[in-house]
């Protein structure tokens, strides 16, 4: 089986592309939204980023508007949010869906890697979170209502 980070992604701009750049790294990708009730934790997230990064970690945000159209904005309108709002230092990829028949590669990969209660594979909301080890292998999901910081002791010893 590939890597996880041979797995094709887009970026913000529209661009194919991989995730090899983060291969050998610890990675936290969340699907993310500018107008959900946990929009909050891109403040922890980018914690996590700056806390972690130098040490060989990155958070990876994919936005995603399937849950409440709670991303309704162009690329453009999405990262100046982030900065604006939480100066976010990670990279924000292209909106993406997570769900369904148009179900973005990675998320397909992780879902099935990662099944959440019960073995669904479904994502239920925005800000559910996969913690990937250096070796490229899915460690855990986290719900939602998980907050960043609770990531940080297993992020620390993954690193």
């Amino acid at each position: 089986m590939s890597r996880i980070t041979d797995t094709p992604v887009k970026l913000a701009d529209g661009t194919d592309s991989d995730l090899s750049a983060y291969a050998g790294k610890v990675l936290l990708i969340v699907n993310t939204a500018s107008k959900c009730g946990f929009t909050p934790q891109y403040a922890g997230l980018e914690a996590l980023q700056r806390k972690f990064g130098d040490r060989g970690f990155s958070v990876l945000a994919f936005p995603c508007n399937q849950f409440g159209a709670q991303e309704p904005g162009d690329a453009a309108e999405i990262a100046n949010f982030c900065s604006t709002n939480y100066g976010v230092t990670f990279p924000v990829f292209a909106k993406i869906d997570v769900n369904g028949a148009n179900a973005a590669p990675l998320y397909r990969r992780l879902k099935a890697e990662a099944p959440g209660v019960l073995g669904t594979e479904a994502i239920k909301w925005n800000f559910t979170k996969f913690l990937i080890d250096r070796a490229g292998d899915v460690v855990d999901r986290y719900a939602p209502t998980t907050k960043p910081e609770e990531l940080e002791a297993t992020i620390a010893a993954l690193l």
